[in-house]
């Protein structure tokens, strides 16, 4: 999302997005509730696989954004304590920074939701890099 969002940025945003989890499977593809919601959102999971989140990629990137406070301290242990956020404190610079709930397993109106919610913050993200000269 944050990728696709970044594209329609009129100033160019040299940022490499990239994805992993801290409790997933490794190769495993997008959910169901996620491919559906996606779709509807024209944008294509159907090649996305998860992978773990590992120390080498943490050191590897400049910020990591998490929906939690639960992911942050995984990062945080990682070795990314200085560049992690949650999505929420990072948009608002608010320190209790708030967490996006999981959806996965939900019912599809709980992926929708998610999704609303993460696109909204995304925007956040992507003013915010640009505002900052990513690019």
């Amino acid at each position: 999302m944050l990728e696709a969002r970044l594209a329609l940025e009129p100033e160019e945003c040299h940022v490499t997005v990239s994805s992993a989890g801290t409790a997933a499977w490794d190769g495993t593809p997008a959910s169901e509730g996620a491919y559906l919601v996606a779709l509807e959102r024209d944008l294509d999971l159907s090649t996305h696989r998860a992978r773990m989140l590992t120390s080498h990629l943490v050191s590897e990137a400049d910020l990591v954004l998490t929906m939690s406070e639960a992911h942050a301290h995984r990062v945080a242990d990682l070795g990314g304590a200085e560049k992690v956020h949650t999505l929420h404190r990072f948009v608002s610079n608010d320190v209790e920074g708030g967490g996006v709930s999981d959806p996965y397993g939900g019912e599809v109106e709980v992926y929708r939701a998610t999704a609303d919610e993460l696109e909204a913050l995304i925007d956040g993200v992507a003013t915010r890099l640009v505002r900052e000269g990513t690019s």
